[in-house]
């Protein structure tokens, strides 16, 4: 079994106190949302040729939503002051939102009151999750938290992904591991899609926990050290994290097909478990078979990916 440490502790990150905006971030979500709907998507007529702006105009929205220009305005303005759920209902639907998108708004526009900031105290992971990690035989599986950071690890989470207990604390992050090390480029087959998922779960985590200090400091970080990030950030796209199929290119087994499932962790401030399994019978059963026979080896060579 691994070594891998039931706590890990936060480590002191350059920049941290200063929260996110979340009136520009309100503001900024409800303006790119709006922009990406033409009138024809949602049953209007377009009878100009020369738009000023792309999308809807904001009188189009508060039409679809039953709501004033004016009060509509400074909504996007940022001030949610006093916005009702009904309300913000109705705009969600004119927007098409999805139920995260739905979610974050809500987030954004009425924010839960917080009685204390984010607590300082080392992220926890329960001996029983860890327990529960080792005995998934032939099955990669891992512990995420809210800023995508990796804090529990199986043996065969390694040996599919790298040997993580040889990567520095606070580089132990899918954000900066997908954005920072070319390695990750070459082992997910379609990178960009990891690289869009992994943003729009943190923009949606940043809606929940706008005042959380470490996790603007990481999204700050990754917009100055990756220009990719910056791009993605900017497009204000969320989601939560799911199941799909992943397609990795192991540097011992070849090409793996996937499917992951994320399970969130009752009661352990955004924590979520995510196991990754193959089709019964498949090639890729048959990889991650090999890749569990071989163990500490296949870690090492999981460990650095070479490049084409």
């Amino acid at each position: 079994m691994d070594a891998r440490p039931d706590s890990v502790p936060e480590p002191e990150v350059p920049g941290a106190g200063q929260a996110l905006d979340r009136r520009a971030e309100l503001s900024e979500f409800l303006r790119t949302r709006r922009a990406r709907l033409k009138p024809e998507d949602v049953g209007l007529p377009d009878f100009g040729r020369h738009r000023r702006v792309p999308g809807l105009r904001r009188e189009e929205l508060a039409q679809l939503a039953g709501v004033s220009v004016a009060y509509y305005t400074r909504l996007e303005q940022g001030n949610g002051r006093n916005v009702s759920a009904e309300v913000l209902d109705s705009i969600a639907r004119a927007l098409r939102l999805s139920n995260a998108e739905h979610a974050h708004l809500t987030h954004l526009a009425k924010p839960k009151a917080h009685k204390k900031k984010p607590s300082a105290r080392p992220q926890q992971v329960r001996s029983s999750l860890r327990w529960l990690l080792d005995s998934f035989d032939g099955v990669p599986a891992y512990i995420v938290g809210r800023r995508a950071e990796i804090l529990a690890w199986n043996r065969m989470a390694a040996a599919v992904f790298g040997d993580w207990s040889q990567v520095p604390q606070q580089e132990r992050n899918w954000a900066r591991m997908v954005f920072l090390r070319p390695e990750y480029q070459d082992l997910f087959v379609d990178w960009e899609q990891k690289a869009i998922d992994i943003v729009c779960q943190l923009r949606y985590e940043a809606g929940c926990h706008p005042d959380d200090p470490r996790l603007s400091a990481l999204v700050g970080e990754l917009s100055v050290k990756s220009e990719e990030f910056g791009r993605l950030w900017a497009t204000h796209d969320v989601k939560e994290k799911s199941h799909g199929l992943k397609l990795l290119r192991h540097p011992l087994v070849g090409d793996l097909a996937l499917q992951f499932e994320s399970f969130k962790v009752p009661d352990d401030g955004g924590l979520a478990l995510v196991t990754y399994h193959a089709e019964p019978e498949s090639a890729s059963a048959e990889a991650l078979r090999l890749l569990a026979s071989w163990g500490t080896d296949a870690t090492r060579a999981g460990t650095t990916a070479p490049r084409p």
